[in-house]
């Protein structure tokens, strides 16, 4: 069911909203011409002004005003009026919390949050404050914590799997697994996802395209391009071609 507009303090009807920090990111704004794709981490989808459709093998088509497709699942999703998109680290505290939260889970999703239309009116309001928190959670293994610092601190230059797992004391079949397990993602996905974080951070200082995906450490602007549309789904200058204000959240601080 359609819901009556709201007043728009958060983010103009026009405009759209991107917030980044590590290990999460979110996008407010109108729903995008989404091709399918398969994200590097989990991704909470919420229609601000109508229900969505998602089609993911396992469900088939699925009408839903809330949904929380998980990282590395191969989905199309169509929407009209505006979109909340949250992606977060699937090991997080914050994906935790929402999937607590979701009544129904099937082998493609989790869908149906609790308190849906007070959450997307405070959305409204105030943005996905509630929905991203500082992505750690206290059941993380310490070596797989200690390694995503590593990485979040350069994601241009994160060391190989060989390297990391030697800077943390595992063999590097170990800590691939304990790295899959710990996360809910793979670590070259990770990898990618971190970069992409990067990447937007650049953008917000001013860089073009083609120089934020060198800065991010992306082989080419031809890697970067092709890497995002399979992320995401859609090409970035697409993304940034209307109204879109990006701000950089500091280590900790949610989404305002």
């Amino acid at each position: 069911m359609d819901d009556p507009a709201l007043p728009e303090t958060c983010c103009p009807a026009d405009e759209s909203r991107i917030w980044i920090g590590p290990g999460q990111a979110a996008y407010l704004g109108p729903a995008l011409r989404l091709g399918a794709h398969s994200g590097s981490v989990d991704c909470f989808a919420l229609g601000m002004d109508a229900e969505f459709t998602l089609c993911a093998e396992g469900i088939g088509e699925r009408r839903a005003r809330s949904a929380l497709i998980p990282a590395r699942q191969r989905h199309l999703l169509s929407a009209q009026g505006r979109m909340l998109f949250c992606y977060l680290d699937p090991g997080s505290a914050a994906a935790a919390r929402i999937r607590e939260r979701m009544s129904e889970h099937t082998s493609a999703a989790w869908f149906g949050i609790t308190g849906e239309r007070e959450l997307i009116r405070r959305v409204r309001s105030t943005g996905p404050r509630e929905l991203c928190t500082a992505p750690d959670s206290a059941r993380l293994d310490e070596r797989i914590r200690v390694a995503l610092r590593i990485m979040r601190a350069d994601p241009a230059n994160t060391p190989s799997a060989d390297r990391l797992a030697g800077q943390v004391s595992l063999s590097r079949s170990r800590f691939l697994h304990l790295f899959s397990a710990h996360t809910g993602t793979s670590f070259r996905r990770y990898r990618l996802w971190n970069r992409m974080l990067c990447a937007a951070a650049a953008i917000e200082a001013g860089h073009d395209l083609t120089r934020a995906g060198a800065a991010a450490g992306f082989a080419s602007p031809g890697h970067f391009s092709d890497s995002f549309r399979a992320m995401f789904g859609l090409p970035a200058n697409t993304l940034l071609a209307g109204r879109v204000r990006i701000t950089v959240l500091e280590p900790g601080e949610p989404a305002p």
